[in-house]
């Protein structure tokens, strides 16, 4: 993934700095912008943070019964405030609130978050696949430099979608020879780094053998469709909020959502980052708009989906007095 990622961010970049940008029609991307649907956007933005309160309901039922969703739902849209304001190292604020206020163990919750992480990389391949099989036989614009980009995500996307598989099913029925296994290729590394992963391995064995029956797992695949569903629909209704793209059929949008949630891998404090250029990359070359029309929609649609969790965030951390000191201490000491 990080070779597609770094050929369509390479990419992108040439694009961007090899000819005049027309600020004018940039500016001209924000004009006429229809306000029902944009704010509908919003709104299914944080219905997705619900729709992952309750994935990650289903993950602690071994180990607490009455998890509050609401508690949830709030460590949820902090954390993602966190990792707006943070990057990447904001990712641990929302398993350590659930571990506080839920009354469990800080690394099963980094087990959660981890198992997260897989579900949803396998619901990305899945429509990275997707769009794979639609753009060369729609009519979309496929410029000729992202022609092997898209034939080696085939083969990637098998690939990474195989060891997803592999990894779920082997902590899940071999959890100590799977662990027995990392560790022997671990030991290369330094001592210090093969103690933290053999940690946060252990960590997630622990996770995988106490998640529950075969049941536990549909519902979390049920819920990760369910969540990935929903962020479709607020790309969508975001896509209607704009005139130059407010003809993208769902088909299409699906396409777009697919190609743009590699971009999601790279994280730049306050920025954001692959997020953005993938977005202008996949409209300018994979729909043909022109580039200026692409960076202003990329950069209102990162606008939307991003900026509005950081105040409700921030107000619901306050709130839950949450301890950022301790919380950087704790990220630290465990090199997350």
């Amino acid at each position: 993934m990080a070779a597609v990622l770094a050929a369509l961010l390479a990419f992108a970049a040439w694009r961007l700095h090899s000819g005049h940008f027309d600020w004018s029609r940039f500016a001209d991307s924000f004009r006429g912008l229809r306000w029902p649907w944009f704010v509908l956007a919003i709104l299914l933005i944080f219905l997705s943070y619900w729709g992952r309160a309750l994935r990650w309901e289903v993950m602690l039922r071994p180990l607490c019964r009455n998890a509050s969703l609401l508690g949830l739902f709030r460590a949820t849209v902090i954390g993602f405030a966190a990792v707006v304001l943070l990057g990447r190292p904001g990712e641990i604020v929302r398993p350590y609130l659930i571990a506080t206020r839920q009354g469990v163990s800080f690394p099963s919750q980094m087990a959660a978050w981890l198992l997260e992480r897989i579900l949803d990389l396998l619901m990305v391949l899945a429509l990275f696949g997707f769009a794979l099989a639609v753009v060369p036989a729609s009519r979309l614009h496929l410029g000729p430099g992202l022609q092997f980009v898209f034939r080696a995500g085939g083969y990637l996307c098998a690939a990474i979608g195989a060891l997803c598989v592999a990894l779920l099913l082997g902590f899940r029925h071999f959890a100590s020879q799977a662990q027995d296994r990392i560790a022997a290729a671990l030991t290369f590394l330094p001592a210090r780094f093969q103690d933290r992963i053999r940690a946060l391995v252990s960590a997630f064995a622990d996770g995988m053998t106490t998640t529950g029956d075969a049941s536990y797992f549909r519902l979390l695949i049920a819920y990760s469709l369910l969540e990935w569903a929903i962020l479709i629909a607020a790309t969508f209704c975001f896509f209607k909020a704009i005139p130059a793209t407010s003809h993208f059929s769902l088909s299409q949008v699906t396409v777009f959502q697919g190609l743009v949630s590699f971009g999601g891998a790279v994280q730049v404090p306050g920025i954001g980052g692959g997020f953005q250029v993938a977005s202008i990359l996949v409209l300018s070359e994979v729909f043909g708009l022109p580039v200026e029309t692409s960076s202003g929609i990329s950069l209102l649609l990162w606008a939307a989906f991003y900026l509005p969790v950081i105040p409700a965030g921030l107000v619901l951390g306050f709130r839950e007095g949450v301890e950022w000191n301790k919380i950087k201490q704790i990220r630290e000491n465990m090199n997350v």
